[in-house]
């Protein structure tokens, strides 16, 4: 039996939104020498890194996974600090408690009390904002915004300085593998590499890797609006169960407006199924998010983002997003990673940190 050549490169890469971004920068950090960036996309965060809400997450989005949010409040100050030149402040984000939400008012107070999250009821002029009938409370707590934009840029500038080698507008696919590391095609030519990491999200099924995670796919639209003068400068959360968020877009200088019921299209978790749609469903969701915060029907639509959002099929029950590391069953060295937010990427560097790379 032949043995397989040595690796042309130490580790490929494909996928260049955030978390492959910085798994590659990583990677060189750590000594490896020839690392590949790949993406099909022209650009780099292209996808999900950008087709999302934008939010910074500091623990509040998770009251039913205690795990999540505590990690969300332990990155958040870290990820501010490191990203401020793409971090957009000054405005009030709320969370108002729907009087039948599946959280409490109290609940979410002690909530935040636990994992030391700042939180406050808001003040009147911020409470006439909300029907009363149908919000119970609103609170005022600590959450920004990033611009993803700026951070594509900063991200570019860091992998030409780390000589990373990137190659945009690429189809990257594992053909096979074996303990000494994987044979790849790029755009169709074959590559072998001493790694190969998965990052490419919702495709992470779809590039010749077979997960032992199953994934659940959504079609999902991030609707953009203009919002009226009395929310320009404010995010809102409605907790907890089929609501909605709207919250400053920087990128685009707007506002993303997303609905629990309305902004996921369809479904799957069979990795042969797929879904497309350009039916917005922006009006669904200002009409039903209307009913609990009036001056919405004052926003203007200004178009949609759409995109397949992945999530781990074993925590759809409590909201939880860790990040996925799994080596592949034929060989440790192609590894799958999979980030639900942003700030997971500390959590990822971690792993990446400890990681046994003989």
């Amino acid at each position: 039996m032949s043995r397989p050549h040595p690796p042309d490169v130490d580790a490929v890469v494909i996928g260049a939104g955030f978390f492959g971004c910085h798994i590659a920068l990583e990677l060189r950090r750590l000594g490896m020498e020839r690392v590949i960036l790949a993406d099909r996309e022209a650009g780099i965060l292209r996808r999900a890194s950008y087709v999302n809400q934008a939010r910074v997450h500091n623990g509040y989005h998770y009251p039913r996974s205690l795990g999540t949010a505590s990690r969300s409040r332990r990155n958040f100050p870290r990820f501010c600090a490191e990203h401020s030149f793409a971090i957009t402040g000054g405005f009030e984000s709320i969370y108002a408690i729907a009087r039948h939400s599946l959280v409490g008012a109290s609940q979410f107070a002690a909530f935040c009390a636990s994992i030391d999250a700042p939180c406050r009821e808001s003040p009147a002029h911020l409470r006439r904002l909300f029907d009363s009938d149908l919000v119970d409370t609103a609170f005022i707590v600590n959450e920004v915004a990033f611009d993803a934009a700026a951070l594509a840029d900063d991200l570019l500038a860091r992998l030409s300085a780390a000589g990373v080698e990137l190659r945009l507008s690429t189809a990257g696919r594992i053909e096979a593998a074996d303990p000494a590391g994987a044979d790849l095609s790029l755009n169709g030519s074959p590559l072998r590499a001493g790694w190969a990491f998965n990052c490419t999200y919702a495709a992470l099924d779809d590039v010749g890797v077979r997960l032992a995670c199953p994934l659940k796919k959504e079609l999902a639209e991030i609707a953009l609006i203009l919002p009226s003068p009395v929310f320009a400068g404010i995010g809102v959360t409605i907790m907890d169960g089929p609501f909605f968020s709207t919250m400053p877009f920087p990128a685009r200088k707007c506002h993303s407006l997303s609905h629990v019921r309305y902004t996921p299209h369809a479904a799957w978790i069979d990795p042969n199924e797929a879904a497309t749609s350009t039916h917005s469903r922006v009006t669904k969701m200002l009409r039903d998010g209307a009913r609990y915060m009036p001056p919405l029907t004052r926003a203007r639509p200004l178009g949609s983002l759409y995109d397949v959002k992945a999530v781990l099929l074993s925590t759809e029950r409590d909201d939880a997003r860790p990040i996925l590391f799994e080596s592949s069953a034929v060989s440790r060295r192609v590894i799958s990673v999979l980030g639900a937010k942003i700030d997971n990427i500390y959590d990822l560097l971690d792993v990446l940190a400890h990681h046994d790379w003989s």
